[in-house]
């Protein structure tokens, strides 16, 4: 028979369990809402014992923020193979997964997390730590577009392209999460449409840029979503 004792984690593993639970109560209501208290209970342990592995809330918040950052980032991944744009759909789909399973996490992270730190620890160490969080984030996501186009080194017309888009895709999400008032899907092409149209206006200034838009629409099939966004531009203009 089973004598019920449960066996005891280790220093990092406890760390992890509360980094896990805190950013599930993170994900579903603001973390301002969420106490030591209730992460306690959710962990199955004291809240003195939160305090063993954590100087206080803040501390965790920031750990649960590094680990959806780091998730968010992930999202961005995708192989270097077919058409531009049905990868650019696919990171978008992966993007609004996030987006969806982490909502009021979401919003925190990207509006630079709680309004109040609620264990008296300075706020300005604390906006530092998650504009970091935040840069990485942007920044993993300028090198996956980067590499997908194929250029190691950008022109500013290009790094203006692609660090606006990135920039949509976050306000997009942002008001989306307010009411999720217009079809997710539609959103997700939009988005990478958003992008096409961004390198096509760039391009009317710029013949590198030019150069590159005729490189990402060179094997677009009649189906993808490029092709599909010109078409629906001759249709408005017809």
């Amino acid at each position: 028979m089973s004598t019920g004792v449960r066996r005891r984690m280790g220093v990092e593993e406890r760390r992890q369990q509360l980094i896990g639970v805190a950013l599930d109560l993170f994900s579903r209501r603001s973390p301002d809402e969420v106490s030591i208290d209730e992460i306690a209970s959710a962990a199955g342990i004291s809240r003195p014992l939160v305090y063993h592995y954590f100087p206080g809330k803040l501390s965790l918040y920031e750990a649960a923020l590094k680990r959806a950052s780091e998730d968010l980032a992930s999202r961005f991944e995708e192989p270097r193979e077919g058409p531009l744009g049905a990868r650019l759909l696919r990171v978008m789909r992966r993007f609004f997964d996030f987006v969806d399973d982490h909502g009021p996490g979401f919003s925190a992270l990207m509006r630079g997390g709680p309004a109040v730190p609620a264990d008296g620890v300075g706020s300005k160490e604390h906006t530092s730590a998650t504009n970091a969080l935040i840069d990485s984030v942007r920044q993993a996501a300028y090198d996956q577009i980067l590499a997908h186009l194929n250029v190691t080194d950008a022109s500013p017309r290009l790094e203006l392209v692609i660090r606006s888009w990135i920039s949509l895709a976050e306000s997009t999400a942002l008001i989306w999460l307010d009411g999720r008032r217009i079809p997710r899907s539609e959103l997700e092409r939009q988005l990478v449409h958003d992008f096409a149209a961004l390198a096509a206006v760039s391009a009317a200034y710029d013949p590198d840029m030019a150069e590159l838009v005729r490189a990402m629409v060179k094997d677009e099939p009649a189906d993808g979503p490029f092709a599909e966004l010109a078409g629906r531009l001759i249709t408005l203009a017809s």
